[in-house]
């Protein structure tokens, strides 16, 4: 089975927060300075999926599956 994109960034930024680099309760937003050139792309995909920027991280990490919609 392969790993959603997602379930990958999810799995980077659940570090981030276990190694205290980020906090949960941080907006989105924060992730930004550690993704660099790739931050338009996963800011993209967040969005895609409903979030904003000023969402904070718990948000994401309470995501259980990630699917995309057909519409």
């Amino acid at each position: 089975m392969v790993l959603h994109p997602m379930v990958k960034l999810q799995r980077q930024v659940r570090s981030l927060v276990d190694s205290k680099l980020i906090k949960s309760s941080d907006s989105l937003w924060k992730i930004a300075l550690l993704y660099g050139d790739d931050w338009p792309h996963w800011k993209q995909e967040l969005q895609d999926f409903g979030f904003a920027m000023q969402d904070p991280v718990s948000e994401l990490l309470l995501v259980d599956t990630w699917e995309e919609s057909d519409d």
